[in-house]
């Protein structure tokens, strides 16, 4: 048998605590549940230094101290469940059928999250020595905010990792690179006038209107990069205010999600929106969303919602360690890209610490109805990661501090 392969008992348990994962809800800023599950899980299995910070997201380590880090980075959160009768199985119930468990957040990302804690403490169940440490980590508040509870864990907690792995699901393929996301507001202000009467007022819905055709026309002129694609322009909102249903509006708001490539910068996505208003002859500017966010212990940040993209070239040290990890599970990965969000945004968009991507699930069924995971790929995910683990801070490793 392939060392890196759980046994059956370690499956048998991974199943277990993966069921009770899902069986638990964990919505954004209301994770406490499930991260007490995370909390008893990492203290029955070995890990040492398991701890909640103040802004509740939880962390279990392995290893010395003495040496390199490599930290293992899920979320504990869930997005709502939009349509309860779209779901053709209790989104609670983790009913496993044909290999798949069925349920809320067993692709996103909780079947990674049981992967990284399995896959850590199997290293333990071999008896691998370390010269350096594993730190699992699940943080809160991705879904709103992918990148503040990492954050919190380097500016707030002091954890300082030489790389990072990024569990969200990835089909099992190694990704290299991911979108920037920012998002972003635009009101637009017309004249009041009652209905009966539209000439005397200025309706903010026409005027708008026209903004909207120039960022349709602008959505299928964005930059492109070779492998990470095109930038991406959607509206995704859009409301009036009138002071009653026979007025004519005098304000009109969108909100704006656009998903960045290589190349393009906060300032340059900005810009090329401010042209279109400014082309239409709108006085009003497009404004990047800050909003306060509030963990489950009671926190509150306030938060910017803008990352940048980030890549790593195919022969970077970390992707050709996280390939070969891959194959030694009996996986041929291809490399790969993220067009979402995650928590990568902080980790390589921000503090430029090399990271990678590697998880079970399909991306595509993320915040769908009927969520699941195939089993098989969460077990072979947590084999590679403590293969991952043992080539980057194993003691028979040769690997020091990786740089871009």
């Amino acid at each position: 048998m392939n060392q890196w392969q759980l046994t059956t008992s370690e499956k048998t348990a991974l199943l277990d605590f993966l069921r009770r994962l899902v069986q638990t809800p964990s919505f954004s800023g209301e994770e406490g549940g499930v991260a007490e599950l995370v909390l008893d899980e990492l203290r029955a299995l070995g890990f040492h230094g398991v701890r909640r910070d103040n802004a509740g997201n939880v962390i279990g380590e392995l290893g010395t101290a003495a040496g390199p880090l490599l930290l293992l980075d899920s979320h504990l959160d869930t997005v709502r469940v939009s349509d309860p009768e779209s779901w053709a199985c209790d989104p609670w119930a983790a009913e496993v059928r044909d290999g798949r468990l069925y349920g809320l957040g067993s692709c996103d990302m909780k079947g990674g999250l049981a992967a990284t804690i399995y896959g850590a403490a199997h290293l333990l169940q071999l008896g691998v020595p370390l010269a350096g440490r594993v730190m699992v980590a699940a943080v809160g508040l991705e879904e709103p905010c992918e990148g503040i509870g990492t954050r919190i864990l380097f500016e707030e907690d002091g954890i300082d990792p030489d790389w990072v792995l990024i569990a969200e699901p990835s089909n099992l393929q190694v990704i290299r690179a991911q979108r920037g996301h920012q998002e972003m507001s635009l009101s637009v202000t017309g004249r009041s006038a009652h209905s009966a009467t539209p000439q005397l007022g200025e309706n903010a819905i026409y005027t708008m209107a026209r903004v909207l055709f120039g960022l349709e026309i602008l959505a299928g002129q964005l930059t492109t990069d070779s492998f990470l694609g095109s930038g991406v322009l959607a509206v995704t909102d859009i409301r009036s205010h009138a002071v009653s249903r026979n007025a004519i509006p005098e304000r009109c708001e969108i909100i704006i999600d656009r998903r960045l490539t290589l190349g393009e910068s906060e300032t340059s996505v900005l810009a090329e929106i401010q042209r279109v208003i400014t082309r239409e002859g709108v006085a009003d500017q497009v404004k990047i969303i800050e909003e306060e966010i509030k963990t489950y212990t009671g926190k509150t940040y306030r938060v910017r919602r803008s990352s940048l993209p980030w890549a790593f070239k195919s022969k970077h040290p970390l992707v050709q360690a996280m390939v070969a990890a891959a194959r030694q599970v009996g996986c041929q990965p291809k490399l790969e890209k993220w067009h979402f969000a995650t928590e990568g945004a902080y980790t390589a968009g921000v503090a430029r610490v090399p990271t990678v991507g590697f998880g079970p699930g399909d991306p595509a069924l993320a915040h769908t109805s009927n969520e699941h995971i195939e089993l098989s790929q969460v077990y072979t995910a947590a084999g590679a990661y403590a293969a991952l683990a043992a080539r980057l801070v194993g003691a028979v490793s040769s690997f020091g501090k990786l740089t871009f």
